[in-house]
């Protein structure tokens, strides 16, 4: 019952957003998103009380019988890993955007079908997740493990330039279906002579599909991380996703004065891993989860726009 209700207000909340506030293609402002971005946000923060209510009358089950106030924590913990671990999803997504020389006015489209077919996906790498921590309980080793190689591979990259158009998608898609460079409106396949081939607006949507599977490999298991709870993971997770199209209009011109937010994402990645070695001898509070993963996220934004790279003060000077 409560997994239908919860499902049926995103599909609704989507509805609204591609037919009634975006029924025409426009180029969505800083101002816009802002808005958008602060009302998902608020129906994010909101869900909460209604998790606390849930949990507080058993409407739905509850394995790891969490009490409504951890039910809430866990939560809160699992919605702002997610929203912090967008923020690289983020700037990728403007990487395909700007290969492709997608038009801003029907960017939102591209983003709307992604959001969805992300949905899909993501419920299906929870489900097995969620499977794997119940039923192996050496799988969380495995998932805390590749936290931290993953936080270790983030902290010692090199900046390599991303270019979709070299990437193992868009040469599997080639092969498949002919690509043209044309577009005609907001279509994602248009006829040419006697083939249809596909224009760059499905070849983005596929290279962001895809992005954002391999993306889920870090955030579905840090979020399992901090509960097993299936309802818990799935409704975090979602409502971070609905507020990433707005996030990313919003942050997508602005993404270079968050520099040190990547520090805040390998603490975050970090302390979850650690937080999955240990879970079986040392337990950690939801309460310090909670609190330590909102530290890392406050850390990071206020050292960007009060701290300048190194390189930074010395292109200044």
């Amino acid at each position: 019952m409560i997994w239908g209700l919860f499902i049926l207000m995103i599909l609704i909340f989507l509805a609204i957003d591609l037919g009634v506030f975006n029924r025409e293609a426009h180029v969505i402002s800083v101002r816009e998103a802002s808005y958008w971005t602060a009302l998902w946000v608020s129906i994010a923060l909101l869900f909460s009380l209604v998790v606390f209510y849930i949990y507080s009358h058993q409407l739905v089950d509850n394995p790891s019988q969490l009490t409504p106030k951890e039910a809430t924590i866990n939560y809160i913990t699992g919605y702002l890993i997610e929203l912090s671990l967008s923020v690289d999803n983020i700037f990728v997504i403007a990487v395909i955007f700007s290969s492709f020389k997608i038009p801003m006015q029907y960017q939102h489209r591209v983003l709307f079908w992604g959001i969805l077919g992300a949905i899909v996906f993501r419920a299906i790498m929870i489900l097995f997740g969620v499977v794997l921590i119940n039923r192996i309980s050496w799988m969380i080793y495995v998932f805390g493990i590749f936290l931290i190689f993953t936080a270790y591979k983030m902290l010692t990259a090199t900046e390599e330039p991303f270019d979709p158009r070299n990437s193992f998608v868009f040469r599997q898609i080639r092969k498949v279906i002919p690509i043209t460079q044309r577009m005609d409106g907001e279509k994602f396949f248009i006829k040419l002579k006697h083939i249809r081939a596909a224009t760059p607006l499905f070849v983005a949507l596929v290279v962001i599909e895809v992005t954002d599977v391999l993306f889920a490999l870090d955030s579905v298991p840090a979020i399992i991380a901090i509960t097993s709870d299936p309802f818990l993971v799935f409704s975090s997770n979602i409502l971070a996703i609905m507020g990433l199209r707005s996030m990313y209009f919003f942050l997508s011109n602005m993404i270079d004065r968050f520099a040190y937010l990547e520090y805040s994402l390998i603490i975050i990645l970090t302390f979850v891993g650690i937080k999955m070695l240990l879970s079986h001898t040392i337990e950690i509070s939801h309460t310090l989860s909670l609190s330590i993963i909102l530290l890392s996220l406050v850390g990071g934004i206020v050292g960007s726009l009060y701290f300048a790279k190194p390189e930074e003060i010395s292109q200044e000077n």
